[in-house]
Formats: C-alpha cells, sequence, structure tokens
C-alpha cells in the first residue's frame, strides 16, 4: 500500500537543485536588467526629423531636431513628432525587455502569470 504524503524519492535533494535554478535565474535576471539599463534605444519619427534617444531606464537621454521641421504656425506637428518617436523607442526598451526575458525563462511563460 502506497504511503500517504510527502514525496518518494529524494524530494530534498530535487528541492536543492530547484532553489539553486531559482538563484542563478535571479542572478541572470539581475544582469540583464543591468546590461538593460545601460543601453541606448534611439528611434526617429518624420523620415528622420525628429530623433529620441532613451535609456534603459526608460529616461529620455537626448532629443534631436532638424531645423526644416520647426514651424512656429504647426507646433502640433513636432509635438506629434516628439510623442512618436518618444513611444517608438519605449516600444524598443519594452522589446528588448521581454526578449532578454523569454530566453532566460525558455518560454515558460513567466511573465504576466504562471502556467500552473
Amino acid at each position: 500500500m502506497a504511503k500517504r504524503g510527502g514525496f518518494p524519492g529524494g524530494m530534498p535533494g530535487n528541492m536543492n537543485n530547484l532553489m539553486k535554478q531559482a538563484q542563478k535565474m535571479q542572478k541572470q535576471m539581475e544582469e540583464n536588467q543591468k546590461a538593460l539599463e545601460e543601453k541606448t534605444f534611439t528611434a526617429t519619427a518624420g523620415g528622420g526629423a525628429v530623433e529620441v534617444s532613451i535609456s534603459g531606464k526608460k529616461e529620455v537621454t537626448a532629443v534631436k531636431i532638424q531645423e526644416e521641421v520647426v514651424d512656429p504656425d504647426d507646433i502640433e506637428m513636432l509635438e506629434d513628432l516628439i510623442m512618436a518617436a518618444v513611444n517608438e523607442a519605449l516600444r524598443k526598451v519594452e522589446e528588448e525587455a521581454a526578449s532578454a526575458m523569454s530566453k532566460l525563462t525558455g518560454g515558460m511563460g513567466l511573465g504576466g502569470g504562471f502556467p500552473f
């Protein structure tokens, strides 16, 4: 008759391995986060009329605007170009972060919810 409760077959050893793997994954996540924060992501809008650079910390580090796009009678267009470039650069940061996480988890789906 089978024993009730517990996990036969050496669960403590498996638990130690699981803990080591979790610690290794945590260290890799921290390293990936630091590497991401050190990167710069650049995006343009309006065919290069506006260029925005953002750090991996999601901080705007540079904005370049071509002189010909500065029209005092059309401030809205310039605002839209800046917004588009910033949003594209932020999307690049998010994409890089998601890619790094996917590589780390091996597609286990540990981002937004657990598969079990």
